[in-house]
C-alpha cells in the first residue's frame, strides 16, 4: 500500500479523484437514469465539463510545482513521459483489443486515417490534428501535452511566472476573437492533417530530446511556446471534441488560472493580480460561450459549469491543510487511469447486462454500482501493476541521465532557476 499524501497535496489528490470519478458518473448516467433525464440535467450543468474543468486546474497548479520543484527540465520530463505514457498505451492496446474482439467499434478516424492516427497518438496530441482517440476521452491529452511544452517554453525564456498575463490573455483573445479564429486552418484535409501530424511528432520527439539531452534547449523552449498557436487555429479540425478554436484556448487559460492560484499561494504575484486574472478567466468563460454561441441557454449552463467549478475548488483549497481521508488520496492516486480506462469497461456493460434500460430503476442504478467499482478495481490494478513501475523506472532513469551533484546545474536549470518567494522552501513532490 502507498504511504498517505502529504497534507498540502492531499487536497489535490481529492480534486483529481473527485474529478475522474464525476466523468465516469456523467459518461454512465445516459444507461441508469435515461437519456432524456441525462439530457434534462446535461441542460443546466454539463458535468462532462465540469469534471474536465476540474481537471485542467489541478494541472495547471501541479505542473508548475513540479517542473520548478525539479529544477531541471530533464528530470521534469524524463519523469512525465513514465508518469503518463505506460497507462496511456496500455488503454490504446486494450481498446484495440476489445475491438478486435467484436465487443465494441473503434472510432472512425483511427481505421479510415490509421497512418495519421497513429502518428497523433504518438504525442497524445489526436484531439488537435483533427482525429478522434482510441479512446474517447483522449481529448484532454491534447491540451495537457499543449500545455505541459508551454510552460516548459515559459520556463527556459524565464516567462513563467507571467500566469497571470497568460491565462488572461487567453481568455481576451478568445472572447473579442472568437469567430475570427480558424477552426481547422491546418486539419481540413487528409493530407493537412497527415502533415500536421507528422510535424508535431517531429517538433515535440525534438523538443523533448532537447530538454533530455540538454542541447538545443533555447530552441526547444521557443517550439514549446508556439505551440499555444495550434489550439488557436486548428481547435476545431473535423472530429474535434472541442467545439471551436475559441473554446481550446479558454481551457488553456483555465490550466493558466490553477498556476495563478500557485503562483499567488506562493507569493510570487500579488493578489490583485491574482484576483484579476482569476476573474477574467471565469466571466470570460461564461462571456465567450454566451456571445459565441449566442444563446441564454449557453449562458446559463456556463453560468453553472463555471461556478460548480469554483465553488468546488475553493472548498477543496480552503481545507488544503485538513487531513483528508485516505479514501479520497488513494482515488487520487488512481484518477489517471480510472479516468482512461472507465471507458473501457463502459464498453463491455452492453454485453454483460443486454438492455440495461428496460429494467427497473433499482436493477439498473445496482448495475451502476457495480460499474464503478469494476471501473476503480481496473483502475486500482493498472495503478499498481502499470503505473508505479512505470514511475519507479521514470526516477531511475533520470537518476542515471543527471548524475551530477546539485551545484553543477543543467543549460536548462540555469536559464530558469526559480526564484525566492515566500513559498519556494514548501513545495512537495508530485
Amino acid at each position: 500500500m502507498t504511504s498517505p499524501a502529504p497534507v498540502r497535496l492531499a487536497w489535490l489528490d481529492a480534486l483529481r479523484g473527485f474529478a475522474a470519478l464525476v466523468v465516469v458518473c456523467f459518461h454512465l448516467s445516459p444507461q441508469v437514469i435515461g437519456n432524456e433525464r441525462h439530457l434534462a440535467i446535461y441542460r443546466h450543468i454539463d458535468f462532462g465539463k465540469y469534471g474536465v474543468l476540474l481537471f485542467f486546474l489541478v494541472s495547471g497548479y501541479v505542473i508548475p510545482m513540479s517542473l520548478e520543484r525539479h529544477g531541471s527540465l530533464r528530470r521534469f520530463w524524463v519523469g512525465r513521459l513514465f508518469r503518463i505514457y505506460p497507462a496511456y498505451l496500455v488503454a490504446i492496446a486494450l481498446a484495440l483489443l476489445v475491438a478486435a474482439a467484436g465487443l465494441t467499434r473503434l472510432q472512425d478516424s483511427v481505421r479510415d486515417e490509421t497512418v495519421t492516427s497513429a502518428l497523433a497518438h504518438v504525442t497524445m496530441m489526436s484531439d488537435l490534428v483533427g482525429l478522434h482517440g482510441a479512446v474517447r476521452v483522449f481529448w484532454t491529452l491534447s491540451y495537457e501535452m499543449t500545455f505541459y511544452l508551454v510552460v516548459s517554453g515559459l520556463f527556459v525564456w524565464r516567462l513563467h511566472r507571467h500566469s497571470a498575463w497568460w491565462a488572461a490573455g487567453l481568455t481576451l483573445v478568445a472572447l473579442i476573437g472568437g469567430a475570427a479564429l480558424p477552426d481547422d486552418l491546418l486539419g481540413a484535409t487528409f493530407a493537412q492533417r497527415r502533415v500536421t501530424a507528422a510535424i508535431l511528432v517531429l517538433v515535440v520527439g525534438l523538443s523533448i530530446l532537447a530538454y533530455v539531452t540538454d542541447r538545443l534547449v533555447p530552441a526547444a523552449g521557443a517550439a514549446g511556446i508556439a505551440l499555444v498557436l495550434l489550439p488557436a487555429v486548428n481547435g476545431h479540425a473535423r472530429e474535434n471534441t472541442v467545439i471551436a478554436s475559441w473554446q481550446g484556448l479558454l481551457l488553456l487559460a483555465v490550466m493558466f488560472a490553477g498556476t495563478v492560484v500557485y503562483r499567488w499561494q506562493h507569493g510570487q504575484i500579488g493578489g490583485r493580480a491574482a484576483a484579476f486574472a482569476l476573474t477574467v478567466v471565469a466571466l470570460g468563460v461564461v462571456g465567450a460561450h454566451w456571445t459565441h454561441l449566442g444563446t441564454s441557454a449557453a449562458l446559463w449552463l456556463w453560468l453553472a459549469n463555471v461556478g460548480a467549478v469554483a465553488v468546488t475548488f475553493l472548498l477543496a483549497y480552503a481545507m488544503r491543510n485538513r487531513t483528508v481521508p485516505f479514501m479520497f488520496t488513494w482515488l487520487g492516486r488512481i484518477s489517471y487511469s480510472l479516468y482512461l480506462l472507465h471507458v473501457i469497461v463502459l464498453f463491455l456493460l452492453p454485453h454483460v447486462v443486454p438492455d440495461l434500460g428496460t429494467h427497473g430503476w433499482r436493477f439498473r442504478v445496482a448495475v451502476g454500482l457495480a460499474y464503478v467499482a469494476a471501473s476503480l478495481v481496473t483502475a486500482w490494478l493498472a495503478y499498481r501493476m502499470v503505473e508505479m513501475p512505470g514511475q519507479r523506472l521514470g526516477r531511475k532513469i533520470a537518476a542515471r541521465l543527471e548524475p551530477r551533484p546539485a551545484s553543477a546545474r543543467s543549460l536548462a536549470t540555469l536559464r530558469a532557476a526559480p526564484g525566492t518567494g515566500r513559498g519556494e522552501n514548501q513545495r512537495q513532490s508530485v
